[in-house]
């Protein structure tokens, strides 16, 4: 699996949102649809990996102490109110 190199938001919540992606490390397997070595008719394609793995590295560019939209609404928005 390919993996990315990131700059983002940290949030109160502790949730890790990208802003930027800054550089991509490429797994150099032909079965990674994000690889250079992905060939562009691959007969394999349903089981190729489709996805980046984990960064490999997270610059925090801004830490707040605010929670991201989707915690904001489930904790402090109308997600939060009680359900008859």
């Amino acid at each position: 699996m390919c993996q990315l190199s990131t700059e983002g938001t940290h949030y109160g919540c502790g949730h890790y949102v990208v802003t930027r992606t800054v550089a991509k490390r490429d797994c150099g397997t032909k079965y990674c649809m994000n690889s250079r070595l992905h060939m562009e008719n691959c007969p394999h394609c349903p089981h190729c990996l489709r996805y980046y793995g984990p960064d490999y590295e997270q610059k925090i560019t801004l830490e707040t102490k605010t929670y991201c939209s989707d915690c904001e609404y489930w904790f402090k928005g109308p997600g939060s109110k009680p359900r008859k």
